[in-house]
């Protein structure tokens, strides 16, 4: 369970905004008086104990939030959550994602994709002091981080002494405070139901990030563990995981108004952000990844376009792009002519006022901001000018990388590896390693690096890196057709194509990797030193700027608490908690952004075209115009609601986050946000922001009616 928070982040009886907040779940607590007003009929305090109901049943899949729905291990989750492990199953003979799948008994179920995990968090702790110790507190740069390294990686193992758990120590408040996260790993995964893509993703990338919306974005996995309860490789006689916790359904749903809270693990936000990061990230690096990615698909599309076996082993990557495409696309929309840089800009301002106003405080925080800034205009320089070096390397040079990587820290002691390369990180290295090629195509890799390839070559020759060019004998100015020839040769050179080869160099000694002909090992073993070198620079920087950044949000800390404002911590992977209400929208002066709640399976019908993204199946298009709704038809509605907006904050990661009624039941699950007010990352406008989620009417009466999956209703105690 967790424990102490840090004194100079203990929050007051702060106000805080409507709706706003991804909260630590210790910290609903201090703003139990908003929760009870919105609508929560629990006691808050039960939502801080996370092996108790319902925080118990929240688990991560590593990128993706999910639930336990009952006590076999059962996990729900977006469709797109699981749909790599869906692609990675299907054949053009059995196109399961065009299908759908629903395993009817246990034995039926698939191996998810390569590197699938369940993490269940069992305890947080306030380790901030262990990282920063006095004696790391007096050392700066690359010295400084190498120490908090150290100290993490005792705390971890400290905690993975428990064989079958995953810990980490996570950041908050921009290196500011350190929580230690124990999470039973789950390993063996299997896929259980996932609805036809004309159900799971209908719409597609038009609809996406769109409201009205039609979507079923559900799934379902199963969480296997070893004949002795504990954490287990996949083996066909483990057996069923059994939670503490796992949530009742809710089959009445939500009516407008109600609350609703989101339990998951949210990625990346970006509130506390300085004035020069929001202004470089808009001006500069969201339109350069929106121009990549496009190339991206463009360049997938064109070489996959008639060979069905091929886009399907391309088929998770192209929906991730095509995800964060149109995402910064509508960022950058909601950006270009809004106040936010002069508002941000505004409030720093503000912040070095109240600074400088007085002595202590300035001597404390003056120049921790000072240098902040000086820093991370340094770091924006340097992502600038290695952007397309990253484009520009083949799968298999970066699996070389890290192979050769991992060849050279398993010569150290097992402490002083760097962290990805301990013995704790093997099994899923070598899992992501072996199942590279079930989503890979030479000719597919081939040509995306030729793309980005030439774009790295045409630029001035202070922003190459002359270690790879070096490797790959690349040279300023070649035209592509000498660039196409060159891949050729590289990629005819190499032979970790095949897994059983590429898998063998997970074992092999630095020696073995000098001593080979492989290009791409060759090329890695090239790029190492360099790579070291480059890597001692990045850390040196990244050392000086945790330092400045964590006396710079100390400084926010005060300063907001000060003027009675709740301070939660931008989003980083871990358990929040955000409530809400259900509300559809009136904003804008032209009436667009005027939206109802609810959706429902009669838009289905209005969309569906019977080809592309607008293709209901069949089964589930003579349902509803039979009006077989049975039980879940909504009282008001007089239908089954497909989705509903809420007024929750949510993030990338919170995709799969179970959405519950105000006595902590399954009323759906949270998967997309509007594209006009996905720009909350960055900037939370109450007003505009809306969240969507999949209505667990609509999940039901499809499992029931559609696809008929009476076993894991029964399972889930629906029937």
């Amino acid at each position: 369970m967790y424990t102490s928070l840090l004194p100079f982040v203990l929050l007051a009886a702060c106000a805080a905004h409507a709706d706003e907040g991804m909260w630590m779940p210790q910290q609903l607590p201090q703003v139990a008086k908003q929760l009870k007003a919105d609508g929560l009929e629990l006691d808050p305090a039960t939502l801080t104990r996370l092996t108790g109901f319902p925080m118990g049943a929240i688990v991560s899949l590593g990128g993706c939030s999910a639930s336990f729905v009952s006590p076999q291990g059962l996990v729900i989750t977006n469709h797109h959550c699981v749909y790599n492990s869906v692609a990675v199953n299907s054949t053009p003979q059995r196109d399961l994602l065009a299908d759908g799948f629903l395993a009817r008994t246990m034995a039926d179920e698939l191996p998810a994709a390569p590197g699938s995990r369940v993490f269940v968090t069992e305890d947080v702790a306030d380790v901030s002091r262990r990282v920063i110790t006095p004696d790391v507190a007096r050392l700066t740069g690359k010295a400084r981080l190498d120490a908090m390294e150290t100290n993490q990686k005792a705390l971890v193992a400290e905690c993975e002494r428990d064989a079958g758990y995953r810990c980490t120590v996570a950041s908050f408040y921009g290196g500011l405070a350190f929580y230690r996260i124990k999470q039973l790993e789950i390993r063996d995964v299997r896929l259980v139901h996932a609805p036809p893509v004309g159900i799971g993703k209908f719409g597609g990338d038009t609809d996406n990030w769109m409201w009205p919306r039609h979507t079923g974005d559900y799934g379902f996995y199963r969480a296997y563990v070893g004949r002795d309860g504990k954490a287990a490789d996949y083996a066909r006689d483990n057996v069923p995981y059994r939670p503490k916790v796992w949530l009742k359904i809710a089959p009445g749903g939500v009516r407008e108004g109600d609350f609703v809270m989101a339990l998951g693990y949210p990625g990346r936000t970006n509130r506390h952000r300085l004035p020069s990061e929001v202004a470089f990230t808009f001006d500069w690096n969201y339109p350069a990844y929106v121009k990549a990615a496009g190339e991206t698909l463009a360049v997938i599309e064109r070489e996959t376009k008639n060979d069905p076996a091929m886009r399907l082993k391309y088929a998770g990557q192209i929906a991730s792009v095509n995800n964060y495409y149109k995402n910064r696309k509508g960022m950058l929309a909601s950006y270009q002519g809004s106040d936010i840089l002069a508002r941000k800009t505004a409030e720093h301002n503000a912040l070095k006022t109240w600074v400088d106003a007085n002595p202590r405080r300035k001597a404390e925080f003056g120049a921790a901001i000072e240098a902040a800034e000086r820093l991370i205009a340094r770091r924006d320089a340097q992502t600038r000018r290695e952007f397309f070096l990253g484009y520009s390397m083949p799968r298999f040079l970066n699996a070389a990388r890290t192979l050769y990587r991992l060849a050279n820290e398993r010569a150290k002691p097992d402490a002083l590896r760097k962290s990805g390369y301990q013995e704790r990180d093997l099994a899923r290295l070598a899992s992501v390693i072996g199942g590279q090629d079930r989503t890979y195509d030479e000719k597919v890799d081939k040509a995306l690096v030729l793309n980005f390839l030439k774009q790295y070559d045409a630029q001035p020759l202070d922003q190459h890196d002359a270690a790879f060019d070096s490797a790959l004998g690349i040279e300023p100015g070649m035209g592509e057709a000498d660039l196409k020839a060159l891949l050729d040769r590289v990629y005819a050179g190499s032979r970790l194509q095949d897994k059983d080869v590429r898998t063998a160099w997970l074992t092999k000694t630095p020696q073995d990797f000098r001593a080979s002909n492989d290009s791409f090992i060759k090329a890695a073993v090239a790029m190492y030193d360099a790579d070291a070198r480059r890597e001692a620079e990045e850390d040196e920087l990244a050392g000086n700027i945790q330092q400045a950044y964590a006396g710079y949000m100390k400084a926010k800390i005060a300063y907001m608490n000060g003027r009675g404002q709740a301070v939660y911590p931008d989003a980083n992977s871990t358990l929040r908690v955000t409530f809400g209400n259900v509300k559809g929208r009136d904003y804008g002066a032209d009436g667009t952004g005027s939206w109802t709640a609810f959706t429902t399976v009669k838009g289905v019908v209005a969309k569906h075209t019977g080809t592309g993204e607008f293709n209901a199946p069949e089964r589930q298009l003579a349902a509803i115009r039979a009006r077989d709704f049975g039980r879940w038809a909504d009282p008001v509605l007089k239908t089954v609601p497909v989705d509903f907006l809420a007024t929750l904050d949510i993030t990338g990661g919170n995709s799969g986050s179970a959405a519950l009624n105000a006595r902590g039941e399954l009323v759906g699950l949270a998967f997309d946000g509007t594209l006009d007010s996905i720009i909350s990352d960055w900037d939370f406008d109450p007003r505009a922001t809306r969240d969507i989620q999949v209505d667990i009417r609509y999940i039901l009466w499809n499992m029931e009616k559609v696809d008929h999956a009476d076993n894991l209703l029964e399972e889930m105690n629906v029937r």
